[in-house]
């Protein structure tokens, strides 16, 4: 359904308050505006700066003395109520209990005589004042159609302001749309609008600039990271039943695999100990799977506004689900939703928060992959681990011989240098223990001590860093023992 049909559905079914949390108040206001007309139903728009009018605030007659929330509610409430009352940004307002006490009130005449106050920020108001009186109504993203009606309507206003010259094939456009997706409807416009000022063209050529701006946004609004996956499976090394298991799923967004009865994989968790590849395998999957990879950093999501952790966890799924298919990346999920294992730690935020990643992670259908890496393994929520959350649970054991001897060859090779050139056999045994990051790690710090002596890296200077570095499986003996005993018969080895 669409956000007009969503909206007059709550109207219809006589909710007197509604609270929208957008950035898109134009928006808002236009579906809002058209259902009214629509209903024949009066409109009174409130602001701060121009306050109470009697229609749209462009156009409407102003009421004096209404800047304040207070008397532009009284004025109401003495004023035949059963129109909609628009409240543009109450929320800095709602600490005034002389405003709440109002807002109650009007809410309350709403109930009674069928009309409707709705609220429209662009910050989370006080749950503890909103949510008992208020039904909350999410602002969708725009899809494929809208945002293609978008890219017409802002070319063609460009043009009549200054000459555009567009030449975008059909399959042009549609690649250019697919760009857009995940972003809002001004984000999207100010995209356009920017890529057009350039040169006062629009063609395929744009379209790499296009998505270098939404990239911009996306890191610039922080909830979601574009990450660049060049990874190649083959540079990974071992994974062997991870490589077979994601090959296997590789066309389960075609139509004939649909067709057949099968549904997109929904994700993996992946448990090991740090630096055995856990993180490099998400970019092998992007590229295997051709599809973008965006990471969510958990601890971003957290606000200490009550209520704003939460909508932006839900904004970051929206966004993820209107950019699909992709692979979201969750790096060390047990951080970000760590105190949802345990009780009144923070007031139950972590558990709500992962409560609707859970929800989420069952209900969504939209082609998003999460690949999600843990390292602690007592950290993760129980209800996590159960059957039909992800697709399979993977356990990233320390490297054998032969996959150590291949991330030699790989980080030598990396580093301009001949495998064949080198002791593999010693460097293997030196390497018993280390992870694939500490094996690069002792590469690196050879490669400097080289550096510095004037010589060149050798099988003796790696070995000699292997020697001084001790590694995970000694420092953190028991913890691994532990991961590994927990493994055993509850997940899938990589290899």
């Amino acid at each position: 359904m669409s956000d007009r049909d969503n909206l007059e559905r709550l109207l219809t079914a006589r909710h007197p308050c509604i609270s929208i949390v957008s950035n898109e108040e134009a928006y808002v206001l236009d579906v809002l505006y058209r259902l009214a007309i629509d209903q024949g139903r009066e409109v009174r728009e409130w602001s701060a700066s121009r306050g109470l009018t009697l229609g749209p605030l462009t156009h409407g007659e102003r009421v004096a003395d209404t800047e304040n929330p207070a008397a532009a509610m009284f004025y109401h409430l003495k004023h035949d109520a059963s129109c909609f009352l628009v409240l543009l940004d109450l929320a800095p307002h709602l600490g005034d209990a002389k405003v709440v006490r109002m807002l109650r009130d009007a809410v309350e005449r709403a109930r009674q005589i069928r009309g409707h106050v709705i609220l429209i920020d662009h910050e989370e108001p006080p749950a503890k004042i909103v949510e008992p009186i208020a039904t909350r109504f999410e602002v969708s993203l725009p899809d494929e159609s809208e945002l293609a009606e978008l890219v017409r309507d802002t070319i063609q206003r460009e043009h009549r302001q200054e000459r555009v010259n567009a030449k975008v094939s059909r399959e042009g456009l549609a690649t250019i749309v697919r760009t857009l997706r995940g972003l809002s409807r001004r984000q999207a416009e100010q995209i356009i609008v920017d890529t057009v000022a350039e040169d006062r063209r629009l063609d395929e050529r744009d379209i790499s600039r296009i998505l270098a701006r939404k990239r911009q946004i996306i890191h610039r609004d922080g909830l979601l990271q574009y990450v660049e996956s060049p990874a190649d499976l083959s540079e990974i090394a071992g994974f062997h039943r991870f490589k077979q298991w994601l090959e296997m799923r590789r066309e389960t967004l075609s139509a004939k695999a649909i067709k057949f009865g099968l549904r997109p994989p929904r994700g993996v968790l992946m448990l090991g100990v740090p630096g055995a590849g856990k993180s490099l395998c998400a970019r092998a999957v992007a590229t295997a799977w051709h599809r973008p990879l965006l990471r969510l950093d958990p601890g971003v999501l957290y606000d200490r506004y009550i209520g704003e952790s939460e909508r932006r966890l839900r904004e970051a799924l929206q966004q993820a689900e209107a950019m699909s298919p992709i692979v979201l990346w969750v790096d060390e999920i047990e951080k970000g939703f760590a105190s949802a294992a345990a009780h009144n730690v923070d007031g139950g935020l972590s558990q709500r928060m992962f409560g609707s990643l859970l929800t989420w992670m069952q209900d969504h259908h939209a082609p998003v992959f999460m690949f999600a890496t843990a390292n602690n393994i007592e950290a993760l929520p129980p209800e996590l681990l159960r059957k039909g959350r992800f697709d399979e649970i993977f356990f990233v054991d320390m490297p054998t011989p032969e996959i150590r001897k291949r991330v030699f060859e790989v980080h030598l090779a990396k580093r301009g240098r001949d495998a064949s050139k080198f002791d593999l056999a010693t460097l293997v045994a030196a390497s018993d223990g280390f992870t694939g990051a500490e094996i690069e790690q002792a590469i690196i710090s050879a490669l400097h001590e080289a550096f510095a002596t004037g010589t060149d890296v050798n099988t003796e200077l790696i070995a000699g860093a292997l020697e001084h570095s001790p590694p995970l499986s000694v420092t953190m003996g028991e913890e691994i023992a532990q991961l590994r005993s927990w493994a055993a018969e509850r997940c899938v080895p990589v290899d």
